[in-house]
């Protein structure tokens, strides 16, 4: 071994150092995610109550007052949506519950007929299938009691996050500043344009997601009514809510509505998928370049391809802030390396386009040359 490939103690220690590093970062990453997923929610729920409260500034009300005026009106339209919904949402719940034995029955005949197999042999595999959670408790009661830790959970980080908004929203510029001073002197500027870019992506994807809920849960329920189809306005709600979720929450939302219609019938089961194919064209086609190109510039294809990716990073919470994140990424991408690249090569094309110019063009040299040549000519003749 020569002696400059000898593995010295200094380069053991980078190696030890290195993979310790490695190892480290791995380990806090998901963390790391999970942190920056609930500031993200924070900053999307608090700037437009920042901007209500700015908005009613401008009459005298103090900020504190006009952020929790806000915080009053959104809670207060929500309850007041919910106190509307819920009484015929919660009735045609327990009829499709109390329905769900027979819509059982009536499906396991059609996917007897469909795939050759007999109802009885189809009724005895759900049988058994039930019997493995009814004979084993604990498997039922774990996820259950999963599910109530996780309830529990969520509910007291829902606490955290309104109170969290409430303070941003009040005193917003401290934290502006504090991003801000963490770009140098001379960058600042650019670091406020970034923020102000991110502020009105957000407000615009909010105030888009609203109004596509509302019309995406009319046309459903409207068509579904038409149709005949029951429970429309659980249907309804369930398509309204997966919007938030671009592309794949419509075709999520799709499928309890047409297995319900293929437990009536085939035929009412290609009419409910006409319809929600239809519904899924007006959100791609009208409500989604809306809500994207409007407001956050974001190509379908871009939102398809970054959704999944979101899933994947944050998991399923992270799904609802799916559109937020992918702009964020991308103006990031713009504001710190396609814009100051451009602004690098911009003047170097146009001294190249000069200099090309100049090179088509060698008459205008000469004859200032041959000017030139022959105006001390003159003089000396006159």
């Amino acid at each position: 071994m020569k002696p400059d490939q000898r593995i010295t103690p200094a380069v053991l220690y980078r190696a030890v150092l290195l993979a310790f590093g490695l190892v480290v970062a791995g380990l806090i990453f998901r963390e790391l995610l999970d942190l920056v997923l609930a500031v993200l929610i924070v900053v999307v729920l608090a700037i437009p109550l920042a901007a209500f409260a700015e908005h009613l500034a401008r009459f005298k009300v103090p900020r504190p007052l006009g952020v929790l005026l806000g915080l009053a009106i959104g809670v207060g339209a929500l309850v007041a949506l919910l106190t509307a919904i819920i009484p015929v949402f919660s009735h045609e719940v327990n009829q499709f519950a109390a329905s769900l034995p027979a819509t059982i029955d009536s499906l396991r005949h059609k996917l007897g007929s469909l795939t050759g197999t007999s109802p009885s042999k189809i009724g005895k595999q759900l049988q058994n299938f039930v019997d493995t959670y009814t004979h084993h408790a604990s498997k039922l009661l774990g996820p259950i009691a999963s599910v109530g830790a996780t309830v529990a959970g969520a509910l007291a980080a829902i606490v955290v996050v309104l109170l969290t908004v409430v303070y941003t929203a009040i005193h917003p510029q401290p934290l502006i500043e504090g991003v801000t001073r963490l770009a140098p002197p001379a960058r600042r500027a650019d670091a406020t344009r970034i923020l102000m870019r991110l502020r009105e992506a957000y407000l615009g994807w909010i105030r888009g997601l609203i109004v596509g809920m509302l019309v995406l849960g009319l046309l459903t329920y409207v068509a579904l009514r038409i149709d005949g189809l029951g429970y429309a306005a659980f249907f309804a709600i369930l398509t309204a809510v997966a919007i938030i979720v671009p592309y794949f929450g419509a075709l999520a939302s799709a499928i309890p509505p047409v297995v319900y219609a293929l437990s009536i019938s085939p035929e009412k089961a290609i009419v409910v998928a006409i319809i929600y194919i239809g519904i899924h064209q007006v959100e791609s086609n009208v409500i989604e370049p809306v809500v994207m190109a409007r407001a956050v510039k974001l190509h379908p294809a871009v939102v398809a391809i970054g959704v999944v990716a979101v899933e994947s990073l944050f998991g399923f919470v992270g799904l609802f802030v799916a559109v937020p994140i992918l702009a964020t990424v991308k103006i990031l991408v713009e504001e710190l390396w396609i814009n100051p690249h451009e602004a690098v090569v911009a003047p170097l094309a146009v001294v190249g386009s000069a200099t090309a110019a100049l090179r088509e063009s060698p008459e205008a040299p000469a004859t200032a040359q041959g000017d030139s040549s022959r105006s001390p000519r003159g003089e000396g003749v006159g």
